[in-house]
């Protein structure tokens, strides 16, 4: 697996992936993307570049776990759709964080406020 993770269980959730392997998940939350999409996608969240070398392999495990699902687009281009698992592993993700950052009325109106 790339990023030097392992997976030990049948099924993924997004503690037994890389951060960057999750931000791959949350932008294909928003809708299927060809490959250099998410490149760009991911280097503009970075803002430094990301090779070749680091995302294709990282989508290539994502569709392994069956997180992504990866079609053709034409001869020379990938489309990569989130899964319905792939769906679950970041609704759990947002989950996990907002347990742990909504502490208080204060925080709860900062989420409803980034939801409007």
């Amino acid at each position: 697996m790339s990023e030097a993770q392992t997976v030990t269980d049948e099924s993924t959730a997004a503690s037994d992936l890389t951060a960057f392997q999750q931000n791959i998940l949350s932008i294909l939350a928003e809708e299927p993307m060809y490959g250099l999409a998410i490149k760009r996608e991911l280097e503009a969240y970075y803002g430094s570049e990301v090779n070749h070398g680091r995302l294709y392999p990282n989508l290539d495990d994502l569709v392994d776990h069956g997180l992504v699902e990866k079609s053709e687009l034409d001869k020379r281009t990938n489309q990569y759709e989130l899964t319905d698992e792939g769906h679950d592993v970041v609704l759990g993700q947002i989950e996990w964080v907002l347990d742990r950052f909504v502490t208080d009325e204060t925080r709860a109106d900062e989420v409803r406020a980034l939801l409007e």
